[in-house]
């Protein structure tokens, strides 16, 4: 799986993200859901338009 990065809050910088999961908001967009390795948080990277159809077509082959 591709390793994606994500601002954390608590942290103040951006992280890794740990254990990624691909979620679709209410509002029809893809993101990726994860912790953050260093406070422990949730965080989530939306991802745009072009990222989201790469990762589709992987899951598809």
């Amino acid at each position: 799986m591709v390793e994606f990065e994500a601002f954390d809050v608590k942290a103040r910088k951006k992280v890794k993200i740990k254990d990624p999961e691909i979620v679709t908001l209410k509002n029809g967009r893809v993101a990726v859901r994860g912790k953050s390795p260093l406070t422990g948080i949730t965080v989530y990277r939306i991802l745009s338009k072009e990222e989201a159809e790469k990762l589709q077509k992987r899951k598809k082959k």
